[in-house]
């Protein structure tokens, strides 16, 4: 086995062990669009420190995820729930919202809309905009 597949191996292990608490916060749901009812899986929201760190994980959806991954695959319309996953009460959640509309907002008017409408602690800010999604 490789270095660079043992290492993943051991993230993954880590990451997997923040998965019981994980689920029990987001309720079994996608914590950026909220739904349910789908698979689920955990996602760093960057930047990615060396070691798996619970407070940068949030549950979302495999079709938030391949968007995310994928970043010639997004599709502006479905991120319209940014609206209301910008209020989160949870730190991650809103920060990787608030980078994806930062995103946006070089094109659709919509999500620059938002941001001028959202409340930021100055570390949440700080934190979404060292996020680089693409």
């Amino acid at each position: 086995m490789s270095k660079g597949h043992a290492k993943h191996q051991e993230r993954h292990h880590g990451l997997s062990q923040f998965g019981k608490d994980l689920v029990r916060r987001c309720g079994s749901k996608c914590e950026l669009c909220e739904d349910h009812g789908v698979k689920l899986g955990v996602y760093e929201v960057p930047p990615i420190e060396a070691d798996p760190n619970y407070d940068h994980c949030i549950m979302i959806c495999e079709t938030c995820q391949g968007q995310l991954d994928r970043p010639k695959t997004i599709d502006p319309t479905y991120w319209r729930f940014l609206a209301t996953s910008m209020w989160s009460t949870v730190v991650p959640v809103k920060v990787i919202s608030v980078a994806m509309l930062l995103h946006l907002a070089k094109q659709h008017p919509w999500a620059g809309e938002l941001l001028e409408q959202v409340y930021m602690e100055e570390e949440e800010r700080a934190w979404s905009e060292e996020v680089e999604l693409f």
